[in-house]
């Protein structure tokens, strides 16, 4: 079996290479201004940015040092993988000056656009002031973010700590939940992705991201995901299995659960409807904390709330956010309640670069962008075409499986069969190298890499949505 699996895939390869030089025969030369956006099929919207003359290594010099000083177990995406020079909004542009639809942010960290001028003023205003000084001293900036941060917030979540990244604040998180129950047990979803620490990578439930080692105190439980999981979309039968952990794998006592609403790298699945209410009110009776994992669904990319929990109806007791709170800086936040954060001070809880003041300058630029443009209704009008253009095209790809998501954190799921679901990897694949000819950039994801993760910078428009639809229906045509 396994030798006719090879088979079947070689086969493929060799058509994906016939199909690739047939689509790059199909397209006319790259026009001398640098965007080859002209000679494809379709055409990407028009862009007022013309890209600096790019001077520095080429791709290949980059990446022969990468392989020579960076550590192996880095990767990188596409057969010849893309040396981006530069960033505008929703644009990247490689060295030879060829603009790409950047539809996949940066991993759903750019939320208000590549250098965004009213982030890129701020940063650079405090740069020349003051790059570092630590909490130990008093600083205005930490103090301002943390306001308009907690401003945010529903319920009692009104006090923060400020992190350096998504992996950071969960561990924090994990940390207080710990201390505050008094407990050891957490729990955590199946599919999910929570970071790569060695703490972290006990909540993490995708074996692509795991290392053999101790996982610690540690249960996942049944993912509630409509499309994949065993009870459909009944919430109620995923959350026994929450109370079935509880009452067979514990004490009785947990510390907490954490789960994202929408998960990101386990390929863009929404949670079933109604689920959290059920496992909260679970959770808490166990006398554990509920943790809500908002790295990738907060600060309004889901359209219709500001933070992914608030479409099942429900308050965390501990929030954790990284990526977009930041636009691209290195930037993370746990937020909580008074109550639970005073368990931190029983020792000291300190973090060098928590609070630095250009990235909080910055993170407080990026709440202001976000405003100022109204960027979640921005997300929820633009993901809402998006979404049903591509449901459209999943009526004429039967390799098409699932269209979901909100707003512009979207997933597509290719198989081969749908009535079984069978992944299709080898076909992904292809496709996303296509992808990349045509100008479009996607992200990965599921066990099996084959969803395209579309999640772009939250000032991506109806025009880009519809050449990115477009560009993907011509590429299937071609498989």
């Amino acid at each position: 079996m396994a030798f006719l699996q090879r088979l079947i895939l070689k086969r493929k390869l060799v058509l994906y290479g016939n199909c690739r030089r047939n689509l790059c025969s199909s397209v006319s030369a790259v026009p001398t201004d640098g965007d080859s956006s002209s000679s494809l099929p379709h055409q990407l919207p028009p862009f007022d940015y013309q890209p600096k003359p790019y001077l520095g290594p080429s791709a290949e010099q980059v990446l022969e040092k990468r392989k020579r000083f960076l550590g192996p177990s880095l990767f990188y995406y596409y057969q010849k993988p893309l040396n981006i020079v530069e960033g505008k909004m929703q644009y990247l542009f490689d060295e030879s000056g060829r603009r790409y639809l950047d539809a996949f942010a940066g991993i759903v960290t750019v939320s208000c656009g590549h250098c965004h001028p009213d982030i890129v003023n701020a940063i650079t205003e405090q740069n020349n002031l003051l790059q570092h000084a630590t909490t130990i001293y008093l600083h205005h900036a930490i103090a301002d973010f943390a306001e308009a941060l907690a401003s945010k917030m529903p319920g009692n979540l009104k006090v923060v700590y400020f992190v350096n990244s998504g992996t950071e604040a969960n561990e924090l998180a994990m940390l207080m939940a710990r201390l505050y129950s008094g407990n050891l047990g957490m729990i955590a979803l199946r599919n999910a992705y929570h970071g790569g620490s060695s703490n972290t990578i006990g909540l993490t439930a995708l074996n692509t991201w795991k290392y053999p080692i101790p996982q610690g105190e540690i249960h996942h439980v049944v993912n509630p995901d409509p499309y994949r999981g065993i009870f459909g979309s009944n919430a109620a039968l995923y959350a026994q299995d929450v109370q079935d952990h509880i009452d067979f794998g514990s004490s009785g006592k947990v510390a907490g659960f954490i789960a994202e609403t929408i998960q990101g790298v386990g390929g863009s699945v929404e949670l079933a409807p109604g689920y959290l209410k059920h496992v909260y009110d679970i959770v808490r009776k166990a006398g554990g904390v509920c943790i809500a994992d908002e790295v990738q669904t907060g600060f309004g990319r889901t359209g219709n709330h500001y933070w992914g929990f608030q479409t099942q109806g429900v308050i965390p007791d501990i929030v954790t956010m990284a990526k977009g709170i930041g636009n691209g800086l290195p930037l993370g936040a746990v937020v909580t309640t008074p109550e639970i954060a005073n368990v931190m001070a029983q020792k000291i809880q300190f973090n060098t670069f928590g609070g630095n003041p250009v990235c909080s300058v910055g993170g407080l630029a990026v709440l202001r962008v976000i405003d100022k443009e109204k960027r979640q209704a921005h997300c929820a009008d633009v993901g809402s075409h998006l979404i049903g253009r591509l449901r459209a095209l999943q009526e004429r790809h039967d390799i098409i499986g699932d269209v979901r998501g909100r707003g512009l954190m979207v997933g597509v799921e290719l198989v081969t069969d749908r009535k079984e679901k069978t992944p299709a990897k080898a076909e992904t694949a292809i496709l996303f190298e296509k992808l990349r000819e045509l100008g479009v950039l996607v992200g990965k994801g599921g066990l099996h890499g084959n969803v395209f993760r579309i999640k772009p910078p939250m000032c991506f428009t109806k025009d880009d949505a519809d050449f990115l639809v477009d560009a993907l229906d011509y590429a299937m045509s071609k498989l």
